[in-house]
């Protein structure tokens, strides 16, 4: 009886105590409340800190953008001027060769015999006579491309072509590039087109006519090429700015002899360019090739200087040109001569002393109203040495239509007309079927 007394009391007391201990239900709701504030507090933070993340990532991706369309991949890249700088460095699939193959054949017919063509003036050199008549696998190319490693790309490209039922196998570029010299510098050995002129560096399969002007097929054989070494400058500034010099072995057109120990041509070249508002760019530049030449493929002996301006605009209203645009581009090409000239032709000739200049140029424009149809105009002209052994009265001139269908951006058929006038008194129509394919990882073109 003693201990259930205070047990009893215990049991009415308990109640009110743990009653008296809960906070009242004002306080609950304001606790309640403050917990609330707390976590929007938080929630608005995450999310601003969420905006600013996406707003940094927009920017970045804007500025990665910008800096591709700034400097597109160099194995020259048509998208911007400033493509016009480099080469496929970027695009070389890190250390993994990229491996490009192009398959070049045509249906050609001339009104004349392409054994009786004489260019007036100008004695053929080179590649720089006219394509034969009939079926014929042109030059196909096979590319291989890579970095090498941290501070050093390559590339090779071999040319296959058929020619008087003969195949025939070369190297038609082999060289290593700089991939990390400070200074906007680059530098280049091995085989390799030099980088005069304008179309001089571009792979024919990137032309927008079957075949090259009349001044690149009298002065340069078709295409100055050769062993040697290459340094260019890229300036730091919006505006592309390229200044460049090489040294080469001296053994192609117009070169010949490997004179001066092996090192008989030397070039210098500049280059600039830029962007016009967002639907128009610019190219422009000058070039000399000083060359040596000893019994040239002409039958020139002596020094030569070969002065080249260029200059190309593109107009693209949806600011990419593979949609739609205009290309105006024209160059035009000094030849100053020094030396002697014997006919290659007769062993007995006598030699005779010339010194002289001629004169070449064209101009062409192409529309592309989709990216499956561009047509296009060319009128190529050249002006003969009024004396000396390669005097003449007849500067031969040559204008040619082409249009172009582009299944995709691997493949093309493409349609030309020329009438071409190499001498007075023979006028050649010449009609061309060409078909290009691109098989493999090709890189972007050149501006």
């Amino acid at each position: 009886m003693r201990l259930l007394a205070p047990a009893l009391a215990l049991t009415f007391l308990l109640p009110g105590a743990l009653q008296a201990a809960e906070p009242p239900p004002d306080a609950q709701i304001a606790a309640l409340a403050e917990r609330i504030r707390a976590l929007e507090a938080n929630a608005q933070m995450l999310q601003s800190q969420a905006a600013e993340a996406l707003a940094a990532a927009q920017a970045a991706q804007a500025e990665l953008q910008r800096m591709k369309t700034a400097q597109p991949d160099p194995a020259v890249a048509e998208v911007s001027v400033t493509a016009k700088a480099g080469d496929v460095t970027a695009a070389a699939n890190q250390f993994n060769p990229s491996i490009a193959l192009i398959l070049n054949g045509s249906y050609v017919n001339h009104s004349k015999d392409p054994l009786d063509y004489r260019r007036a003036g100008f004695p053929l050199v080179g590649e720089g006579g006219p394509s034969a008549n009939g079926l014929r696998l042109g030059e196909s190319e096979l590319s291989f491309a890579a970095n090498i490693d941290d501070k050093l790309y390559g590339q090779l490209t071999v040319a296959m072509e058929s020619e008087d039922g003969e195949t025939h196998v070369g190297i038609e570029e082999a060289y290593i590039e700089t991939t990390a010299l400070p200074g906007g510098f680059i530098a280049r050995g091995g085989r390799f087109y030099s980088n005069i002129g304008y179309l001089n560096s571009h792979h024919p399969h990137t032309d927008y006519f079957s075949d090259r002007p009349l001044a690149y097929q009298a002065f340069l054989g078709n295409q100055y090429g050769d062993d040697g070494v290459q340094l260019r400058w890229i300036a730091p500034t919006d505006a592309f700015l390229e200044i460049g010099t090489e040294a080469f072995r001296g053994e192609n057109a117009p070169a010949a002899g490997a004179a001066h120990g092996g090192v008989g041509a030397k070039t210098f070249f500049v280059h600039a360019g830029g962007d016009v508002g967002s639907n128009n760019s610019w190219l422009a530049g000058a070039s000399i090739l000083h060359a040596d030449a000893r019994d040239g493929e002409d039958g020139f002996s002596g020094r030569s200087n070969l002065f080249l301006f260029d200059f190309t605009w593109k107009w693209a209203p949806h600011g990419a040109f593979k949609d739609s645009g205009i290309v105006l581009r024209s160059e035009a090409f000094i030849d100053d001569r020094k030396g002697v000239v014997i006919d290659p032709q007769d062993p007995l000739a006598l030699a005779q002393s010339w010194e002289g200049k001629r004169r070449g140029a064209y101009v062409e424009g192409l529309y592309r109203f989709s990216r499956s149809w561009d047509v296009g105009y060319r009128y190529d002209r050249l002006w003969a040495a009024s004396s000396g052994p390669y005097a003449s009265d007849h500067d031969p001139q040559r204008h040619s239509i082409a249009a172009t269908w582009h299944n995709s951006e691997f493949s093309l058929l493409r349609l030309q007309l020329a009438r071409d006038e190499p001498q007075a008194h023979f006028l050649d129509n010449v009609f061309t079927l060409q078909y290009q394919v691109s098989l493999g990882a090709h890189g972007a073109h050149k501006f």
